[in-house]
């Protein structure tokens, strides 16, 4: 039988547990894109499956493949035995051959996953979405292929929330953006900017004009400020207005010696731009590949002489180790010349005739307590005093909940709308809310996830169904080739432009993967799909996996050996038909005759297959899991929706 004939088995996702958790890279991914399927798919050079792949589950894969914080890679196995598979990296290659940056929606619309929809369509009815960010603009991308009219209403004049607001132009190409948002918006939603929420339309008012259910994912738009004395001097500003103006091409006026008071990674987006030029013409980003370096140089040096000495230093209570900043962001800061004063608690904003002129820091001795509660303690005998005329807070972010008012029956909680945990459904039955409006800041991957689910419990709410996502796997030989030497081959980043260059334009800091480079990053993936199953039946226990294994993950031990083990013991009690309570009590030397167990070590597996190949009775097979989520209707209320005065039983 062909193996594309063979078919998905419908389980309870508890009993496939085990084996959708091998693939970290899926498991950790909040929205389940098969990182380990598109990365295998580029080492093979299968690109266009790639795109697919990745584009499967998630309306933003092009921006996710700039911008993404990447849990995947984090979690990525084969961090276990080096350093993990380059997942976001690799998803650019791909989505600047086939994505909406090419300018054709085609690939983009063909990729979505239609298994994670509901089946059930819509009857057409009118849906309002309030926020253009990815949140509101993934709830839009869902609900119009089911058929529902959606309007998206947007505060300010671009949509994009937080990727054309917060994310430095340098890291993420507003074409990009816009093309990505654009292929959305080709699906037949509506889109209204300069339309904000309590200013220019109500809850009540959607209401009144006939929409039926309303979506609110505005993001948290303010940033916060600690109440430092100086705080309210007009050279201290709020880092995410910075870096709106900024990235919108309307620089505040801003002084030669900056500082950022946070750590995170936006204090770092807020410092890098500050260090670059703000005169210089922003041009097209996505030129950086096919720019001439002579030219680039001459921007560069031009770029130098308009900015003076600027200074930018960052101020922050953690450690160097301990900062929430991603590791790369630290670096290419400092190699633009950014200076860190890492384990320092700002005390006040010094000013000379109400003018800034440095700010006062202490030294921080811990940042946490013995519970890992937020809880900084300082020691007020080491000061230091940062020369300034700008101070910058980035900080974290607060949301502006003025636009509500009792009449909405939406209530809030800790300064955020206050939702069901599972279905995202507010107060008021017929508004939902998601994002960081109601779950407080957090990537965008973790937007778009919740905002997939929220748009599916506006869908039980407006037909009266339950949706629910059940998992369908399969067993299947595999078939497979890994590339030679692929468990040697080292991470690479993709390169990146000279750090001269860099803090003088504004100029795409990340360069593509070459075809060769992508194809070798690639081929390092474990391919964690695959795995040693064993028959235990036809084990002879000799031994010789043991021997062959290059990484030493497999061992055979007597019972003996693990009688204190709870987990392994309860196994041999099954196995043998013998009671657990009285397999314990075997002596050692009863223990040992009775039998013993194979054990694996999963962590580090290279999947080479050398142990299937030395098993004399084929006891070891190498086998592929596959695997795949989909959306499955019940015809009857979903029990967690609120119905408003509507009676459901």
């Amino acid at each position: 039988m062909n193996n594309d004939t063979l078919q998905f088995e419908l389980v309870d996702q508890k009993d496939s547990d085990y084996w959708m958790k091998m693939v970290k890279c899926q498991d950790a991914c909040p929205v389940h894109t098969n990182a380990c399927g598109y990365v295998t798919a580029i080492a093979e050079g299968r690109d266009l499956d790639a795109y697919k792949i990745a584009r499967a589950t998630n309306p933003f894969a092009s921006i996710c493949g700039r911008v993404c914080g990447a849990p995947c890679e984090a979690n990525c196995r084969r961090g276990s035995l080096d350093t993990p598979i380059t997942i976001r990296a690799l998803k650019r290659f791909v989505n600047e051959q086939y994505g909406p940056e090419t300018g054709d929606f085609t690939f983009y619309k063909e990729g979505c996953n239609a298994k994670m929809l509901p089946p059930e369509k819509s009857e057409g009815e009118r849906i309002a979405v309030v926020g253009a960010g990815v949140a509101g603009l993934t709830v839009a991308h869902d609900l119009i292929q089911l058929g529902y009219k959606v309007t998206v209403f947007e505060a300010y004049s671009e949509p994009g929330g937080m990727l054309t607001a917060g994310v430095p132009i340098y890291r993420l190409p507003r074409e990009l953006v816009r093309a990505e948002i654009d292929a959305i918006l080709s699906m037949g939603v509506e889109l209204k900017c300069n339309m904000r929420l309590g200013r220019d339309f109500t809850i009540a008012s959607l209401r009144k004009e006939g929409y039926k259910a309303i979506f609110i994912g505005i993001g948290l738009q303010k940033g916060r400020k600690i109440p430092l004395e100086g705080a309210d001097l007009p050279q201290v500003f709020d880092g995410l207005d910075f870096l709106r103006s900024y990235n919108e091409g309307k620089p505040m006026e801003i002084g030669k010696r900056i500082v950022v008071i946070g750590g995170g990674n936006v204090a770092y987006d807020v410092a890098r731009s500050a260090v670059r030029p703000t005169k210089i013409p922003m041009g097209d980003a996505r030129s950086d590949m096919e720019r001439n370096e002579t030219v680039a140089y001459d921007v560069a040096r031009t770029a130098l002489r308009m900015s003076g000495d600027k200074e930018v230093h960052v101020v922050c209570l953690e450690k160097r180790h301990e900062m929430p900043a991603d590791v790369i962001e630290i670096d290419e800061g400092e190699e633009e010349g950014i200076k860190l004063h890492d384990g320092r608690g700002p005390r006040m904003i010094l000013n000379e005739e109400g003018y800034v002129t440095g700010l006062r820091t202490v030294k921080c001795t811990s940042v946490f307590d013995e519970n890992g509660k937020f809880s900084p303690k300082f020691d007020e005998a080491q000061v230091e005093d940062i020369k300034a005329d700008t101070i910058f807070f980035a900080i974290g972010q607060t949301s502006d909940l003025s636009f509500l008012s009792p009449e909405d029956g939406v209530e809030t909680e800790n300064g955020l709308i206050k939702i069901d945990p599972e279905t995202y459904q507010t107060t008021a039955p017929d508004i939902f809310a998601c994002g960081d409006v109601a779950h407080g800041a957090r990537l965008f991957i973790h937007a778009i996830a919740s905002a997939q689910i929220a748009a599916r419990s506006m869908h039980d709410y407006l037909r009266k169904t339950r949706t629910d996502v059940v998992v369908r796997k399969r067993w299947l030989p595999a078939d497979y080739t890994m590339v030679d030497g692929w468990d040697q081959f080292k991470r690479t980043l993709p390169p990146a432009l000279d750090s001269e260059i860099r803090a003088s334009s504004n100029d795409i800091v990340e360069i593509n993967y070459s075809d060769t480079e992508a194809r070798k990053q690639a081929a390092r993936c474990l391919r964690c799909n695959v795995n040693t199953v064993f028959d235990t039946s036809i084990c002879i226990a000799c031994n010789g996996c043991v021997d062959v294994c290059p990484e030493n993950l497999i061992k055979l031990v007597g019972l003996n050996q693990v009688r204190s083990d709870n987990y392994l013991m309860q196994i041999a009690s099954d196995s043998l038909g013998i009671a657990e309570d009285d397999l314990k009590g075997y002596t050692d030397e009863e223990l040992m005759e009775a039998g013993g167990l194979m054990l694996k070590d999963e962590s580090t597996c290279i999947r080479c297959a050398m142990c299937a190949s030395r098993c004399p009775t084929h006891a070891i097979q190498m086998k592929r899991f596959e695997f795949y989520r989909e959306c499955v209707t019940i015809p009857a209320p979903n029990p967690k929706i609120k119905y408003g005065s509507e009676s459901i039983v």
